[in-house]
């Protein structure tokens, strides 16, 4: 009966074959596997049978049960006997064959069926299919394959069969004329000889030790001759490919004499193929065998074939490989094996072959050959030992390639030609030159425009590997040490190498210290030795000048630091102390900073300071000599590196000033200044600050040095030589001229004070004039050089802060002051006023900033005409375009910024001799038109320089006796409109300087300058907020300056103030009219009560200004005016403001805002208007025109116009105290206001104006009258103190409820939940309010309010106001009433209580049980909403009933809610479901009733796990946990409980298989029944569902014990499987099946 049953079901299963879904074959598979594990032998019986029977069934679905076949076997190959195997062997055998076309897919899966087998039971096998391979006749093509395919997987049981398959086989080949079967035979003569190969190279191994190659050779000769001679020549590339693949490993078969007398025919019929295939691989693979096969018999006839073999194999590596094409890569190291091979065999003809090939004008064939090179010298190391000479020697030319893919492959060459001792010959160093040279490639540069080949290469990757490779060499090939060291330091001093330095200097660096590691403690340079090696002054000069920059060239200050330090005792014994200490201080700085942090001033100073130690620690006057020697011989070096030859410059300066031999100081200075590239900038800076450091030791040798060059031959034959040169001439001796005045200037800056004071005027600026004018014709005539002017001005600077830092700086008389500054004036004149270019302007005011400290004093006239030359000149410059971008941007922006910084600086220079209020007017006097410019970039510069006066000003200021500040009020009306300037700038600058005026002010009436105003320093905090043009911000801005300069300022200036500000009020820039405004305002306080006839035009004065002007400190103003009137003509505001037409537009809005600035004014407002709204009706009722004979409600307009009122007043901050004190009222009327209006339409006129407002721009708020309630609401709610209310209404959505008619109710209960959270104490008079429209005639105010109370009740703050049983009487009374929706949200509030006053629930429970059962019984609930909400509160009461009560419905309630569990709403399926597992809490007495409740619902509660609705997943879980105690078995409580939380994802699948392991070990009787739940719902319309039902059933089989399994009626359960299998979703099929496949558990 079991087998019968096991075979119906796999007949089942292979009818299903015919699914076209590829999940489903899928499936059907595994299913057929599964039953296969239990019973192989019927299993492979049955597919047997079937695949007989069913001769016609297509091949498609036959390879299906054939690869389960496969499967099978090889799974349980132990278990098999014979008589299946037979079988097994037969059908295969027959299925392979039945077609003697080639259908592959099939004849595969037949074919490896047959070598499954053959693992095990080969002699069977080979019996059946011998039998197919008969002498003379053409077999099948899957015989042969077979054979290849048994041969491989059974090496030891197949190979004593080839000796008579190989002779069976050899007269066929002249048979084959089809293409495929040519290929077939070359695919198993290919692997039988690889299989013979294997079997020989493990003979200890094999069954049959004595098995040797001859006996296949003659056999394996014969069928090469067909293959070779006939076959391979074919026109068919896929067969030639096959031969060629087989010939390969035949070749190692082959007699020896046989395959000597073949190659000569052999390897050119293989490489011609090369020109026949794009695809070489398998030609390269095959080629690399023949020839391995030829060195192993010692062929004489390789040698022969040589010149054809590289002709051919060379160009195959001089193609690149791509990457992206994996054959092409094997391809390459298939040929690259091919020269290893000849390279051992003929190391002489190979490089005569290869080294010529280096010197091709073709690229890739220089990159093959290098790439080959690599190859040989790393493979065939032994052959290569005496050719070592030779090869370095041929490697000359490809080191002079510029082309970076060569390049790349030297570089690999030499990496491989360093490991095997290559570089320690003779033409090493020009490798280790090369391999340097590639390091010191620019990283920056493009490389030379090249083919867009795959592997392009920039220099950049050049560098890269070169690097990698130098260090890599210098740090892990111990053999390169005495290569490499001490030759690399050759290469630190030629300027070509600086890129290379990085690298160079870490590499030195690990061969030092590995020489000082060998214990060679004498110096590491031996000089004696090495003549080429720089010297140590050059080593030194080189590695501290590279370190000024230190983080170019891949923080090469590091490592030249570092080698230094490693170097000292070259350098000199006495530095190791010395060095051992800074060294480390230095790298630790430029690592402890980035290239942006570093300060270079700081850094050089650091090194010029190592330096100076250095000089003092060596003390030795010869060195130091020798050293500013070799310090001037490198400066050529660094011409076109203008920093480093900058710093090299101080350096000199610094060595020399070090130097006690004046001689020797004056010859090199001299030298220096006959040598100077007076044309570069850099130079002349380097020039004159090397002076400059020499001066602090060398004064008076310095300054006779510069004289004596002047009037040297030397100079003039320099002037004389440029004149040669008429375009040159002028300007190459003007910047001789400049370096020289630089040069002054510096020495004038570093020289010791004591003995600069008395030179200044006799001998330096004597000579600086002297070569600054010129005389022709004994007139003189000033330069336009723009270097000689930016020198002399720099030197002027530098003489002058020399002079004011003197020690006797205070009593010096510096008489050529006033001309100097007329100078510097002429200068700046002389710039053009259409831009800024040069750094004349800025250089020249510094130099007058230091310039006018000194005495004398300049002449009134003379200071007149700086300041406004001054002014003009900075001023008025165009602002900056920001529209450009890169480092000419920048480096304007910083001009522009580093130009107003010195104009601020000389104003305060000058201001600082006069520090009086009539010096500030005098100041302001040439200031003020500049700060009223309209011209916006002028006045944002003329209140900046403004601040910083009276800042300065104010920190100067020492007041002895208390006088007046006689212009406050002017510079006050001055600057404050300006607060509210367009610029932020502006208005950031005004206030700080209304800040330092008043604390003038302060100062002056007596006050200690340190003294702080609390009012006055109020104006510093507002300056933050001034950053963002806020109105708000602006507006407090004014007010607060408007009250402190009120209390600050005198009364005798007041007037002065007021009129001033009237003129602010026609200011061009609208917003500076602001503090003008507030002045006005303090008027109309004081003098507004006898106004009242004029209010009304007062008000529409307001409204029509703000129109005209959309300003916001307008706005600001008009609201404080309104406020004023309003606190003296209340009745009358609010009137006129109501008679405004709806809607409100901004300004109306505005001035109904103004309303709320003081409580007990806001009260009484509010009192009015909730007064007005109760006098109207909300809407009236008129026919509709689109509704037919229909009605629509039409709001009214009071009501609506007092709803906008309110919500503009209570939306102001101040309303807060008002709306506090009127909080029931307001909430109860405006509630019931959104209520009264959900769905009421606007009037006819309104709408058009609504919606032409929405179509033009941003609308004022919304006036529809639902939605405009709703804010006006919520409103409130935040000003009432209810913030939080508020808050969490919108967070749940819950405003947008609260305006849709169908939701309205939601909304409510939402905002009644907040309230109860979050406004308890408002409760008691907010539902004594709401108590009388329960009674309501409109239907809507019944319902919000019954949703209002019903959501309180879930709150205990409830019965903490002693508000609930008020509160359940009136949901109790609400049961009968006519709406739907009330009763509904009665039952809620009901089933509330259990949250908001659980203890009182037993108290009621019998009533508020029959409330529930009664509600579940409404007969007009045509949806079930009155029962749904019964269900839901029923589950939420049950907790706090009576035992008692409940279980005497307990039955019946169970019984009613069951249908539910299936229902198409989900709502019901949720609600019934949590009921369900509310219920199992009281089953305790009633147990097995209710278990058997529970087993009835098991099978669903289960499935619906896979709902497609969330939330009722939840509740299925919930019932499940709950439920999980009644059923009597622990392991299923307990998984209930761990894996269905609500928190966890669940795997649906693996949490059944447990389910059912626990249920089949508790209830094995409940088989059957379960089974037939589970069928109902076969035909679910849930997708989830049906796919669930069968996989329960499959774990449900899968676990029952064989005791049980009779329970299971198999045939109507396989029958239902079968027609389920025709779902048409395939993912239920696929359940099907794999249950399918577990019923054999039952059988």
């Amino acid at each position: 009966m079991m087998e019968s049953r096991l075979k119906r079901l796999a007949t089942t299963l292979m009818d299903a074959t015919t699914d076209k879904d590829p999940l489903v074959q899928e499936q059907i598979y595994n299913a057929l596997c599964y039953l296969g594990q239990s019973e192989p032998e019927e299993i492979l019986s049955s597919c047997d049978e079937y695949l007989r029977q069913h001769d016609k069934l297509a091949y498609p679905h036959r390879v299906i049960i054939l690869k389960a076949m496969e499967t099978v076997v090889r799974n349980n190959i132990n278990l098999l006997d014979k008589s299946t195997v037979k079988v097994v062997i037969f059908l295969a055998s027959n299925e392979m064959t039945k077609s003697k076309e080639v259908i592959r897919d099939w004849q595969q899966a037949a074919s490896n069926v047959l070598v499954a087998v053959g693992q095990r039971f080969i002699n069977k096998v080979m019996e059946e299919v011998l039998t197919k391979f008969q002498p003379g006749i053409l077999p099948h093509y899957f015989v042969l394959q077979t054979f290849a395919n048994l041969s491989v997987s059974n090496v030891f049981g197949m190979v004593p069969f080839l000796n008579s398959i190989l002779g069976t086989m050899l007269p066929m080949l002249g048979m084959a004329k089809q293409d495929h079967m040519k290929a077939v035979f070359c695919y198993a003569l290919q692997h039988f000889s690889e299989s013979i190969q294997e079997y020989l190279a493990n003979l200890d191994k094999a069954p049959d030790p004595t098995v040797r190659k001859d006996t296949f050779s003659n056999e394996i000769f014969s069928a090469y001759e067909v293959l070779f001679t006939s076959w391979l020549q074919h026109r068919e590339a896929k067969l030639r490919l096959a031969v060629v693949e087989a010939l390969g490993p035949m070749s190692h078969l082959m007699p020896a004499e046989k395959l000597e007398e073949q190659l000569p025919k052999l390897i050119p019929g293989i490489l011609t193929l090369y020109k026949k295939h794009t695809e070489a691989f398998y030609i390269s693979k095959s080629l690399c065998q023949i020839l391995e096969a030829s060195v192993n018999i010692g062929s004489r006839s390789l040698d022969v074939q040589l010149d054809a073999l590289l002709a051919t194999l060379h160009p195959q590596i001089c193609v690149p490989a791509d990457p992206a094409v994996p054959l092409t890569v094997k391809n390459h190291t298939e040929v690259l094996r091919c020269f290893t091979v000849l390279a051992c065999s003929f190391p002489d003809r190979l490089l005569a072959f290869l080294l010529p090939k280096l010197e091709s004008s073709n690229e890739r064939t220089r990159v093959g050959t290098l790439l080959i090179m690599r190859q040989i010298i790393n493979s065939a190391s032994s052959q290569m030992e005496i050719k070592k000479p030779f090869i370095v020697s041929s490697m000359r030319l490809p080191l002079q390639d510029s082309n970076n893919k060569v390049k790349r492959a030297v570089v690999q060459v030499i990496s491989a030609m360093a490991h095997h001792g290559y570089l320690e010959q003779p033409g090493g160093e020009a490798m280790m030159e090369f391999l340097v040279r590639q390091c010191a490639l620019p990283s920056d540069l493009q490389p030379k425009k090249q083919p867009l080949d795959s592997d392009d290469l920039t220099s950049d990757s050049v560098q890269s590997i070169s690097v990698n490779t130098l260090f890599l060499l210098s740090t892990t090939v111990d053999r390169m040490n005495n290569v490499l060291w001490p030759y690399l330091l050759e290469f630190l001093t030629p300027i070509q190498f600086t890129n290379a330095l990085t690298p160079l200097c870490k590499s030195l660096m690990c061969l030092a210290m590995k020489k000082q590691e060998e214990g060679d403690t004498t110096s590491l340079i031996r000089y004696d030795l090495n003549a080429n090696l720089p010297s140590p002054f050059a080593l030194t000069t080189r590695l501290l000048v590279v370190s000024c920059q230190p983080y170019a060239g891949d923080s090469r200050g590091v490592a030249a630091l570092r080698l230094l330090s490693v170097l000292h005792a070259s350098v000199h014994p006495a530095l190791e102390h010395l060095w051992s200490k800074r060294v480390p201080l230095l790298v630790e700085h430029i690592e402890e900073n980035t290239e942006k942090s570093l300060s270079q001033k700081e850094w050089e100073e650091k090194l010029l300071l190592f330096l100076q130690e250095t000089l003092v620690a060596v003390a030795d006057d010869a060195w130091s000599c020798q050293f500013v020697t070799e310090m001037c011989q490198q400066l050529g070096s660094y011409n076109g590196f203008p920093l480093e030859k900058n710093f090299l410059y101080k350096c000199i300066g610094t060595t020399l000033g070090a130097c006690t031999s004046k001689d020797l100081v004056q010859k090199q200075l001299q030298e220096l200044l006959e040598t100077a590239r007076y044309h570069e900038e850099a130079e002349r800076e380097g020039l004159a600050s090397c002076f400059g450091i020499c001066a602090i030791n060398h004064l008076e040798e310095t300054l006779a040095k510069l004289e004596e060059f002047v009037r040297s031959d030397v100079f003039k034959k320099s002037v004389g030589l440029f004149s040669i040169f008429k375009d040159r001439s002028d300007n190459e001796v003007e910047k001789i001229k400049s370096s020289l005045i630089l040069c002054y200037g510096y020495v004038a800056a570093c020289a010791p004070k004591e003995l600069l004071l008395s030179r200044i005027e006799a001998d330096i600026l004597k000579n600086i004039f002297q070569y600054f004018n010129t005389k022709v014709l004994g007139i003189k005539v000033e330069t336009k050089d723009l270097t000689l002017k930016l020198c002399l001005i720099r030197s002027i600077c530098m003489i002058s802060q020399a002079i004011y830092s003197g020690l006797k700086g205070g009593d010096f008389i510096f008489s050529r002051k006033a001309e100097l500054v007329a100078q510097m004036v002429e200068f700046i004149k002389a710039e053009p006023q259409e831009a800024l270019r040069t750094p004349v302007r800025q250089r020249a005011m510094v130099t007058c900033t230091y310039l006018v400290i000194l005495e004398p004093h300049l002449s009134d006239p003379d200071r007149t005409e700086l300041i406004d030359t001054c002014l003009a000149g900075v001023l008025a410059l165009p602002p900056l375009e920001r529209e450009e971008n890169g480092g000419d941007a920048f480096n304007k922006e910083m001009l522009y910024g580093d130009t107003i910084d010195a104009l601020k600086d000389l104003l305060k220079s000058l201001l600082q001799r006069n520090l009086t209020p009539h010096g500030l007017q005098d100041m302001f006097a040439h200031l003020g038109p500049w700060i009223k410019s309209s011209k916006d970039h002028e006045r944002q510069r003329a209140v900046e320089v403004s601040a910083a006066l009276l800042d300065f000003y104010l920190s100067k200021l020492n007041v002895s006796t208390v006088i007046p500040f006689y212009n406050l009020g002017v510079l006050i009306a001055l600057f404050s409109p300006r607060c509210s300037d367009s610029l932020a700038s502006v208005r950031q600058h005004a206030v700080d300087c209304v800040h330092s005026l008043l604390y003038i002010q302060l100062c002056y009436e007596g006050f200690a300058r340190d003294h702080r105003d609390e009012m006055v320093e109020g104006l510093k905090a507002l300056k933050k907020g001034l950053e963002e043009p806020d109105f708000t911000v602006l507006f407090h801005t004014c007010t607060n300056i408007a009250m402190v300069v009120g209390k600050r300022v005198p009364p005798d200036q007041l007037m002065s103030l007021l009129l001033a500000m009237f003129e602010g009020l026609v200011d061009p820039d609208k917003n500076c009219s602001r503090a003008a405004t507030v002045m006005i305002n303090s008027l109309l306080k004081e003098r507004g009560g006898v106004l009242q006839e004029k209010v009304p035009d007062i008000m529409s004065i307001i409204h029509s200004k703000l129109e005209e002007v959309d300003e916001e400190h307008i706005r600001k103003a008009a609201q404080q005016t309104v406020y004023i009137l309003a606190s003296q003509h209340k009745s009358v505001v609010v009137s006129s403001l109501l008679g405004t037409s709806l809607p409100f537009d901004s300004h109306t809005c505005t001035m109904w805002r103004s309303l709320a600035t003081e409580p007990t004014l806001t009260r009484q407002i509010l009192e009015q208007l909730l007064e007005k709204i109760s006098r109207d009706v909300p809407y009236k009722e008129s026919k509709s025109f689109l509704l037919g004979s229909g009605t629509e409600r039409v709001a009214t307009l009071l009501p609506l116009a007092v709803t906008s009122a309110l919500y503009e007043i209570m939306s102001a901050p101040e309303a807060g105290p008002a709306v506090l004190d009127l909080y029931p009222a307001l909430f109860v009327t405006l509630l019931l206001r959104v209520s009264s209006t959900l769905g009421v339409q606007l009037p006819k006129n309104l709408q058009s104006k609504e919606r032409r407002g929405s179509s033009h721009g941003p609308a004022p708020r919304s006036l529809y009258p639902c939605s405009c309630a709703v804010e006006t609401l919520k409103v409130m709610l935040a000003r009432g103190g209810s913030e939080e209310v508020a808050r969490a209404v919108a967070s749940a959505g819950g405003w947008d409820l609260m305006a849709a008619p169908e939701r309205h109710h939601d909304g409510v209960a939402l905002l009644a939940g907040a309230m109860a959270r979050h406004a308890g104490p408002r409760l008691p008079l907010v539902v004594k309010n709401l108590l009388p429209s329960l009674s309501s005639i409109f239907d809507s105010q019944r319902v919000t309010t019954t949703a209002f109370f019903a959501q309180l009740l879930n709150s205990n703050v409830v019965n903490d106001l002693i508000l609930l049983e008020t509160m359940m009487d009136s949901m109790t009374g609400r049961q009968k009433d006519t709406c739907t929706l009330v009763r509904m949200l009665a039952l809620r509030g009901l089933g509330n209580i259990a949250s908001g006053a659980p203890e009182k629930v037993r108290k009621h429970g019998a009533k508020l049980l029959a409330s529930m059962v009664n509600g579940m019984d409404d007969r007009d609930d045509p949806h079930n909403l009155v029962a749904l909400e019964a269900m839901s509160s029923l589950s939420k009461l049950l907790d706090h009933l009576e035992q008692r009560d409940i279980q005497s419905m307990l039955l019946h309630i169970a019984i009613r809610i069951r249908p539910f569990f299936d229902s198409e709403q989900p709502d019901l399926r949720r609600s019934s479901i949590v009921l369900f597992g509310n219920l199992s809490k009281f089953s305790e007495g009633h147990g097995e009733v209710f278990l058997e409740q529970i087993l009835n619902g098991l099978v669903t509660l289960l499935l619906h796990l896979q709902d497609p609705r969330p939330d009722v997943v939840r509740a299925c879980k919930f019932a499940l946990r709950m439920c999980g105690p009644s059923m009597g078995c622990e392991g299923l409580c307990e998984m209930f409980l761990n894996h269905l939380r609500e928190d966890r994802s669940l795997h649906y699948g693996e949490f059944m298989n447990n389910v059912c392991k626990h249920l089949m070990q508790s209830y094995p009787e409940m088989l059957n029944r379960l089974i037939s739940t589970n069928l109902f719902y076969f035909k679910s319309s849930w997708v989830d569902i049906r796919a669930a039902a069968p996989m329960f059933i499959g774990f449900l089989v899968l676990h029952v014990d064989e005791d049980h399994c009779q329970q299971v009626d198999l045939d109507p359960l396989i029958s239902a499987l079968n027609l389920l299998l025709k779902d048409p979703v395939p993912a239920v099929r696929v359940k099907v099946a794999e249950t399918l496949g577990r019923l054999v558990r039952v059988l």
